[in-house]
Parts: structure tokens; C-alpha cells; sequence
């Protein structure tokens, strides 16, 4: 019950202070490019640039051939698009009270919404590159399918992922600051070790089922799903099973760790 309770006063706190939350995300949107010629055009320059890279170097360089028939570029921005909010959340709200100890040491500042902060900016940058998406599938000829609106349940649960995990990094990081580094090296390995710019059929089958054990899977197949094939969450009951219940998971232990941590964290800070 220690968990249940943990979780539900971190959520009724996000939502009493729900307009707050919105003000320091833009803001912290805004000031993360302040002082650049570009500003906040970097946010969508760096992605598009990765995403060329990589189009580039496969497809152009190793002559990738369509996967499933469809072009390679589409394929590997319906993996990429959702990894890229993936890494920018955990980097940024692992980080985020350390960041702002200036507001953690005032008594009445909410300190959960930060985490929540760095994941809604992260997720602007994700809804401009969602409308990319649907930009280059009607570039290439595809039209619209009712599938498609199903990405926003992968986002949702996209969502609640990071936020678990965030709880328990960014809590975790006050007190020892190696684990910013920790989660910047399980990040980059996880980049590799998903299907982002392979296919899973490039692997024997019997290591499918280790792959689809990484919770970020689910995520990408989930996108490429609504997009090019055209399948439903629930026809894959098992594994949205098994995604949802390591989410719980996340944002139980997260919610309590964080709550029980975040006395000290000012005297940390």
C-alpha cells in the first residue's frame, strides 16, 4: 500500500499544480536554446540531422533495401522519432533536480514537478516530429489510416514509462551523481541493442524474445505498427501486458523512492 499511496500523492500534487507545470515547461523549453542564433530551432535541427545521418550512411552508403516493402526512411523515422523522446526525457529529468537545487531549497516549491518538466518539453519537440511523420508518408503517397491515431497511445505509454524512471533516477542522482552517467551509458546501449535501424527479422528467432524483454520495444513496434502495418495494440496482448506491468512497476517503486528521498534533498543539494 506504501507504493499505492506513494504514486497517488505524486500525481495529486502534478495535478493541483498543473498550471505551474505548464509555465516551467515552456520556460524551460524556451531557455534551453536562450542565447543561440538559432534558439529553439536546434531541438528539431539536431533529430533531423541524426535521422539524415543515418538515412544516409544505410541507405545510401550500404544500399539498404525497403524493409517490408516499405521505404527505408519511413521505417527508421517510426524508430528513431520515438527513441529520440525517449533519450531526451531520461537525460533531462534524471538531471532535473540537481539542475534546479536553487528551487528544491525552497520550502514551498513542489519538487515532483520537475522531473515531469524535462518530460513535457521533451514532449513538444516529439509532437513536431510526429507531424514530420505524417509529412513524409504523404510525401511517399500513403494516405491517412484510421491506425495512425494510435500512436497516441504509445505516446501516453511512452510517457508513463519516463516518468516511473525518472522518479527514481532523478531522486537517485542527488545523492550519488554517477547515475546521470549510468543512465547516459544504459541509453546508448539500449540505442544499439533496440530495433531503431534494424529489423528484428535480422536476428535468429530465438533471440526475439530477449529483445522484446526491453521495454523500449514495445514502444518502437508500437510506432511502426500504427504507421506501416496496420496493427492494433491489442491483437499483441502478451507483451502490451508485460510492458504495462514493468511501467507499474517503474512508476511505483519511482514514486515511492522519490517520496521517501525527497526530505533530504535539499541538505544533498
Amino acid at each position: 500500500m506504501h507504493y499505492v499511496h506513494a504514486l497517488m500523492s505524486l500525481l495529486r500534487e502534478i495535478v493541483r499544480n498543473r498550471a505551474l507545470l505548464w509555465q516551467m515547461t515552456k520556460r524551460d523549453f524556451k531557455q534551453r536554446y536562450v542565447g543561440s542564433f538559432l534558439g529553439i530551432l536546434w531541438a528539431f535541427i539536431q533529430p533531423t540531422v541524426t535521422v539524415l545521418v543515418f538515412w544516409f550512411v544505410f541507405q545510401v552508403g550500404f544500399k539498404s533495401q525497403p524493409v517490408d516493402d516499405f521505404p527505408f526512411i519511413l521505417w527508421l523515422i517510426c524508430g528513431m522519432i520515438p527513441w529520440f523522446f525517449i533519450s531526451d526525457s531520461l537525460t533531462g529529468a534524471t538531471n532535473a533536480i540537481v539542475d534546479s537545487s536553487f528551487l528544491v531549497k525552497k520550502v514551498v516549491f513542489r519538487v515532483e514537478l520537475l522531473p515531469m518538466v524535462k518530460i513535457m518539453s521533451a514532449l513538444m519537440v516529439h509532437g513536431f516530429f510526429v507531424l514530420v511523420i505524417f509529412l513524409m508518408f504523404a510525401v511517399y503517397g500513403y494516405s491517412l489510416s484510421i491506425y495512425n491515431i494510435q500512436f497516441l497511445y504509445y505516446t501516453g505509454a511512452m510517457f508513463c514509462l519516463c516518468l516511473g524512471i525518472s522518479w527514481l533516477t532523478s531522486a537517485l542522482t542527488v545523492f550519488l551523481r554517477d547515475v546521470g552517467q549510468f543512465v547516459a551509458m544504459i541509453l546508448q546501449l539500449a540505442f544499439w541493442a533496440t530495433p531503431i535501424f534494424w529489423s528484428l527479422n535480422m536476428i535468429p528467432d530465438e533471440y526475439h524474445l530477449i529483445m522484446k524483454f526491453n521495454p523500449a520495444f514495445y514502444i518502437i513496434d508500437g510506432y511502426r505498427q500504427s504507421f506501416i502495418y496496420h496493427e492494433w495494440f491489442w491483437e499483441h496482448m502478451t507483451i502490451t501486458a508485460y510492458f504495462w506491468g514493468v511501467t507499474a512497476v517503474m512508476l511505483f517503486v519511482g514514486a515511492l523512492v522519490f517520496k521517501r528521498m525527497r526530505p533530504h534533498f535539499a541538505d544533498m543539494l
